[in-house]
């Protein structure tokens, strides 16, 4: 019988064994193990948002400038939207009460590689309204503006005033631009500005045959070294639409692109505004 017994508590022990069911007590290697695992550093979430500030900070230093605020979110519905089988809306600024203006820069015919740098080290959201015969000497040049994520928009093939010309004229100029531009950068523009500002009924047709989404003209237009204001108040006002020109020393009396533009960015931040995207809005 005792060999019985012993024979069968031989054979329970060893199956708990091959099982893995005994209980194992931590040697000194697993304690300490535990004792140096890493532990999560508190301050590690407030470090990454502290160097993207400082770098932001550095990038805005560079060009003689303060950071912007961030704009806001964009809105869920667009507030400028052509309606199906509608004409082309014509806009001059967005209806918003946020304190935001947008930035458009037309033709393309001064092409300073210091206002690429520029526009990758500030990240201000611009809208390039490009003409072909301006920019033709250089498609490079904007390819890298694009790739930014900067907005590509239409300003015709040669620059004339649309109202001289017929309908069938004007849709030559802007579906040419159009398709242009697409071949060039891989992306068809929905906006598009009219030469001068000088548009009609004709123009609204044609550029509504070539897929463009507004025709968009503006409030401000930023010169040398001040803004042009179309209101007697001589102020921004929110959802403004800004034109400035893609232009070098020779037409801004000595003074760069990049100069210009920071004075710009001056002029905006001065009365209290920041500089969202046009293509979130239209």
């Amino acid at each position: 019988m005792k060999k019985t017994i012993a024979l069968w508590a031989a054979l329970t022990a060893a199956a708990l064994l091959v099982t893995g069911c005994a209980a194992e007590q931590p040697g000194p290697a697993a304690a300490t193990a535990k004792t140096n695992a890493p532990t999560a550093d508190p301050s590690a979430g407030r470090k990454a948002p502290e160097a993207a500030e400082a770098a932001t900070a550095a990038a805005y230093r560079r060009w003689g400038l303060k950071p912007f605020p961030a704009p806001p979110a964009p809105p869920a519905v667009k507030p400028v939207k052509r309606r199906p089988g509608g004409p082309v809306p014509v806009i001059s600024d967005i209806p918003t009460t946020e304190k935001i203006v947008f930035i458009t820069i037309d033709d393309g015919a001064e092409k300073d590689p210091a206002f690429v740098r520029m526009m990758k080290d500030l990240r201000v959201p611009v809208t390039m309204f490009l003409t072909d015969s301006a920019v033709r000497a250089d498609y490079a040049y904007f390819t890298p503006l694009v790739a930014q994520g900067h907005g590509l928009a239409n300003h015709t093939l040669t620059h004339p005033n649309l109202r001289t010309l017929s309908q069938d004229a004007q849709r030559r100029e802007i579906c040419g631009q159009q398709t242009r531009l697409a071949q060039r950068y891989g992306t068809t523009p929905r906006l598009f500005r009219p030469p001068y500002g000088n548009w009609n009924e004709a123009t609204r047709a044609a550029a509504g045959t070539c897929g463009v989404d507004a025709i968009v003209l503006w409030r401000e237009s930023m010169q040398i070294k001040n803004m042009q204001y179309q209101r007697a108040d001589r102020k921004l006002h929110p959802g403004d639409i800004i034109l400035a020109h893609f232009r070098g020393p020779s037409e801004l009396k000595g003074r760069t692109m990049t100069e210009m533009t920071a004075t710009m960015l001056r002029r905006i931040q001065e009365q209290g505004f920041t500089v969202a995207r046009l293509e979130d809005y239209v």
